[in-house]
Parts: C-alpha cells; structure tokens; sequence
C-alpha cells in the first residue's frame, strides 16, 4: 500500500486512501446538495466533468506540484470524488470515458513532472512505486533514463502503432528498454484511463442526491449531445474503416493514423467537412475545434490548400490498421475497395 502525503493525494485522487480523507471529514453526500460552504467544492467537480467533455485537461490549484493550504487540497480531492458521484448519477457511460481520459492525462502530467525531478528522489521515487503498484511494470531510474524490461514495454506498447514506438527504434541494453520520463509515463496512459473507468464503474451508485438534481440533469444532457448522429456510415466500406468506425462507435480510441485514414478516406469519397465531423465526437479526446481544424486541413480548405490522400494498403499494414479480408481483392488502397466487383457487375 503507497504511504501518500496530502500533495500528493491532490495530484493522484484516484489512488486508494483518498476516500478516507473525506470520510475523515465527516462530510455525508447529503451535505453536498445543501450546505452553502461545500458550493465551491459543487462548482469545481462540475467544472472538472464540464472541461472533461470538452476534450480538455482540468488545471487545478495545485502550483508547482504543491497544494499550499489545506483547504486547496481538500477541494481537489473532494470535487474528483463528487464528479464520480455525479457521473454515477447520470448512469452515462460517455461521460465516463470522456472523465477517465481526462483525469488519466491530468496524472500523466504529475507523473511526468515527477519523474523528471533529479534533485527530488523522493518524488521519483514515488512516480516509480505508483507505476509498479498499479501496472506491475519494475521501473528503475539510471542517470536521465527509466529502464524497463522489454517484455513490459512489449505489453503496453501493442496499441502504440507510431514508427517510433517499433522496438526496433529504441535503445535496448541487457534485456531493458531505455525511456526518458515522458515516454515512460505515456507508455501506461491507456492502462491508467481503463483504471480510473475501473475505479467509477466499481463505484456504488448512491440515490439521488437533493439540492444537485439540476447538476445532475444538466451533465445527462452533455452526455447525450455526445453521442454522435452518424451520417456517413452507409455504403460498403472496406475493413479497415469499418474497423475505424466501430472503435469510434464504441467511445475508444482511435489513433493518430487511424483517424488521418479514416478523415481521408472520407474526404476522398465525396463526405464535407461537416458530415464527417460527427463521427469523432464520441472519441474520448474529442476538441471540436481541433477536429474541425483538422478536417480543414486534410480537405484542403486551410494550409497550403492541398487535400490529403487515404494511405495506401501497404502503409496500413505498417500501421497495424490493416483488416484485410478475401472482399479486399488484392487492392492496393482502401479506395478501390469494390471496384473489381463493380466492374465485374457491369
């Protein structure tokens, strides 16, 4: 079990112990819905979910790693707690998604920072045991590097399909992989956004709790607006996007690459800006602006005025995001899917 200061509950609220410190205060749900002095505590867990549906990171008023007084720590921890009573309330499982993405980035940060302390050993040292308690991974700090086993980093690093996470491309000595502190710590973002959605749903759902039901309903309605109207999912698409578009549907990740095919593959079938667009919003980083942005850029209608073209086949497989199946046909890009049988047809 981690032996946590107050700090450092402020940063990591999602770790076992926090709890405590609320039930410590005496503090029943009730008094949330009622007591004028926890408003502040109300306004902040509803600012933190707001900011999570939003595709932000919720900036709190921990400076430098610190929460200077203790009532600042206080409201750290208690507005992550509420904000998981309120989604629990709501029983919308996108704003559960949307929170954990969210809160896990939030910790990446504290995590990253941590690590990199090289005059605090102390804080390494206990960036180090998090990460070993909660994943199993044995991190061992030497000079500016983490070591990790490779069979670890092979673990976590399946998902990761950018060329600079191939084994191949990092620095191996005597059976360990070599990361600086942010690698290390984005090596286990996906493990610890699946814990804090473990740590939620494994959460009791308490009755409705007066004084909070507009809050309540107000965040349900959030959560409903993210769920997207798919406009562009008719037609016979090829394996691959429709894998795309499934793990889009179901609220998980979609990489990088994964979305700059899918974008363009769309973009190349004749779909606008705005009916593609629809289709990210249930993603767990979704940014409006960003992903119009983006979509703008790969259409051509910002930047340099050049559209982007769907990778081909052969870049998909490098990609891990080949699907192929007998219906591909030996194509050569996911846009010629189906033509041989449309020519056949005809």
């Amino acid at each position: 079990m981690l032996e946590l200061g107050t700090d450092e509950f402020a940063k990591y609220p999602f770790l076992e112990g926090a709890g405590k410190i609320l039930k410590d205060k005496g503090f029943p749900l009730s008094q949330f819905g009622t007591d004028p002095d926890l408003e502040p505590v109300v306004k902040k867990a509803l600012h933190r979910l707001k900011v999570s549906t939003q595709g932000g990171i919720y900036k709190s008023d921990i400076i430098d790693g610190q929460a200077s007084k203790s009532f600042v720590l206080e409201k750290e921890i208690f507005s992550f707690l509420l904000a998981i009573v309120l989604i629990k309330l709501t029983g919308m499982h996108t704003l559960i998604k949307r929170f954990a993405l969210a809160e896990s980035r939030r910790a990446e940060n504290h995590l990253e920072k941590d690590l990199g302390k090289a005059s605090d050993k102390s804080k390494i040292d206990l960036a180090i045991r998090i990460i070993y308690d909660l994943f199993n991974i044995d991190v061992i700090k030497e000079n500016d590097f983490f070591k990790i086993p490779v069979s670890d980093y092979l673990k976590h690093s399946i998902d990761f399909h950018e060329r600079e996470w191939k084994l191949i491309n990092r620095h191996v000595e005597n059976g360990k992989v070599l990361l600086t502190p942010d690698k290390t710590v984005r090596l286990i973002r996906k493990e610890l956004g699946n814990y804090i959605i473990s740590k939620i749903t494994n959460a009791p759902t308490p009755p409705m709790i007066p004084g909070l039901e507009n809050i309540v309903n107000e965040l349900t309605s959030i959560g409903k607006d993210l769920t997207p109207s798919y406009t562009v999912t008719t037609g016979e698409y090829p394996p691959c996007i429709k894998h795309a578009i499934d793990i889009l549907e179901k609220g998980e990740n979609l990489p990088h690459s994964g979305r700059f095919m899918l974008a363009t593959f769309l973009l190349s079938k004749g779909q606008s800006v705005q009916q593609i667009a629809p289709l990210f919003k249930n993603a767990p980083d979704y940014n409006e602006r960003v992903t119009l942005y983006q979509l703008n850029h790969l259409s051509g209608t910002s930047g340099s005025g050049t559209q982007y073209s769907c990778p081909s086949c052969e870049k998909l497989k490098t990609q891990s995001l080949c699907f192929i199946t007998s219906d591909c046909d030996n194509i050569v890009n996911p846009l010629q899917f189906g033509r041989k049988k449309n020519n056949a047809r005809s």
